[in-house]
Formats: structure tokens, C-alpha cells, sequence
């Protein structure tokens, strides 16, 4: 018989119809009385000091920035004014209205990166396919700057319309997603090559997106991928490490435990072929199939 959950000091948030949900630690509906009392002294603070914005701070947001600080709320105040700083000098409202990433299906032969259905807990699944890069083709259809932009333009539409659509479907609050880093023929001068738009982009979700990793496999990581590994791992937290399964060419058992067979693309053993690819679909609750 399993143990009954202690009595938390939130109420269960609302739109839940999964009667089996459970709130992780920290999270809406299970939190202690003092973590409480520290998300309504964020919230007044942010007020009481015109910080706060209304439709981009609510209560699950400020939880995964104070989540990202272990509760301090000091150091998660620090941190979220420094993300709406950063919003401003990176000019990311402007990125959510006109972005256009044109190029789009010519990025996507030399280096896919791509929403795509969704895993046996309800989150998104990202991929991410490093091995296929072709710098100099990348680099002729799109520029380093325009790859972050759509990778924040990414980012916000994750928030605003994947979670919640994955969130409706599940029954419960999704907040994280599940990301497949694939290295197959990874070569190491491209990684170097591309290594300072990999150090901003981990940057930019660690800061500026907070807690917004679920799990996260690395698969097809070649022997030398223990240098790429030393260059990577001091650019994420520990709580993030803590996150990533390593995995070599024997993955697939591994990431069907995770994936349900129909969601995942065959290339990684699963059972999905989306007409004209599944890179390019964005298929999931967020984008039903008309």
C-alpha cells in the first residue's frame, strides 16, 4: 500500500482530471507551509517593487524559478530579474509577434532540432540530431543569431502553447519536456565549431527557462564523446546532470520505457512517420491533426 502523501499547504491546481496525479515536491499542491509563505513573499515583493507581469508570472512560473534556487528567495528574485533584463536586451517580445524562421526546412537537413508528440508522462518531446550538422550548409541557409532566436521563439511557444495543450491532455500540469540529443556521426571539429551556440543555448535555458527539463537522453554518444562531455558538463547545473542518461547505439529499449512506440520517430525505433517527416510536423496536442 503506498504511503499517504502529506498534507500540503496548496491546493491542488486547477483543470486536474487525472485522478492518479501526484505533485512533485515544490510544485502546486504540494507545497510546505514555508514554501508557501516564500511564493507569496515573491509575489508581493515583484508587485510592491513594479516587477511583476501578470500574464508571465503566475504562480507555477514563479515556482520554477524559486525550484531553480532551492527556495531561496534572494537568489530566485536575482535570477528572475536578471531573465526579464536579459527579455528586454534580447528583445524577446518583438521574437514572439514577427519571428519568421523562413529557412526552416533547409535548417532542418543540416541540423534538426524539432518538437514532436509527446511521452508516457504527457511532456513534449524535443530532439535534437547534433550528429547530422553540417556547419558550412547551416551557416549558408541561417546565422548563429537567427538560431537563437527561433530557439527562444521555441521556447516561449513551449511555454504558452505546448505545456498547457500536453497539460490538457494529460489531465495534469506538464512542465517539463523530454529531449533526445542525438550524436550518431558526431565529429568532433563540428562539435567545437558549433560549441559557442550549444554553451548559449544551455545558458539561455538554464537562466532564462528554468526547471523546464524532465529527462533528457543523449543517444548514439560515440567513444570520443567523453571530451565533448568535459566541454559540456561544467555549463550545467547539478541538478541538470543529474537529469541526463547517457546512452551508446543500444538505446532504443531505453527511451520506449519513456516514449510510447506510436509517438516515437522510427529512425529511433519507435513506429511514428509523419507524411513529409516527422522533423518538420510539429505533430502533438498542441498542433492536432486536422
Amino acid at each position: 500500500m503506498s504511503q499517504p502523501q502529506a498534507a500540503s499547504a496548496s491546493p491542488m491546481p486547477e483543470g486536474v482530471t487525472d485522478p492518479n496525479y501526484r505533485p512533485e515536491p515544490g510544485r502546486l499542491g504540494n507545497l510546505t507551509m514555508v514554501q508557501l509563505h516564500t511564493l507569496e513573499k515573491f509575489k508581493k515583493e515583484l508587485k510592491e517593487e513594479g516587477h511583476f507581469v501578470e500574464e508571465r508570472m503566475d504562480d507555477a512560473t514563479l515556482l520554477r524559478f524559486l525550484r531553480a534556487r532551492k527556495f531561496d528567495l534572494v537568489k530566485a528574485k536575482e535570477m528572475l530579474l536578471a531573465a526579464e533584463q536579459w527579455r528586454k536586451e534580447f528583445g524577446v517580445d518583438d521574437i514572439i509577434k514577427n519571428f519568421d524562421f523562413k529557412e526552416k526546412a533547409e535548417v532542418d537537413k543540416y541540423y534538426p532540432q524539432y518538437y514532436h508528440k509527446n511521452d508516457k508522462d504527457g511532456r513534449p518531446v524535443y530532439v535534437e540530431r547534433l550528429g547530422k550538422l553540417d556547419i558550412k550548409a547551416l551557416y549558408a541557409a541561417t546565422t548563429q543569431e537567427r538560431q537563437l532566436q527561433r530557439l527562444v521563439f521555441e521556447y516561449e511557444k513551449f511555454l504558452t502553447e505546448r505545456l498547457p495543450a500536453c497539460s490538457k491532455a494529460a489531465g495534469h500540469p506538464v512542465e517539463t519536456s523530454c529531449t533526445i540529443l542525438d550524436l550518431g556521426g558526431v565529429s568532433l571539429s563540428n562539435f567545437y565549431r558549433v560549441k559557442d551556440y550549444v554553451s548559449q543555448a544551455s545558458s539561455i535555458g538554464q537562466n532564462r527557462y528554468p526547471e523546464t527539463m524532465g529527462k533528457f537522453y543523449i543517444i548514439n554518444a560515440p567513444w570520443a564523446f567523453s571530451t565533448v562531455w568535459m566541454v559540456i558538463k561544467p555549463w550545467l547545473d547539478e541538478v541538470t546532470v543529474k537529469k541526463i542518461n547517457i546512452l551508446g547505439s543500444g538505446y532504443k529499449d531505453e527511451l520506449l520505457k519513456q516514449i510510447p512506440k506510436e509517438n516515437l520517430p522510427k529512425e529511433f525505433g519507435g513506429e511514428c512517420e509523419c507524411s513529409g517527416g516527422c522533423s518538420l510536423s510539429d505533430a502533438g496536442p498542441w498542433n492536432p491533426v486536422k
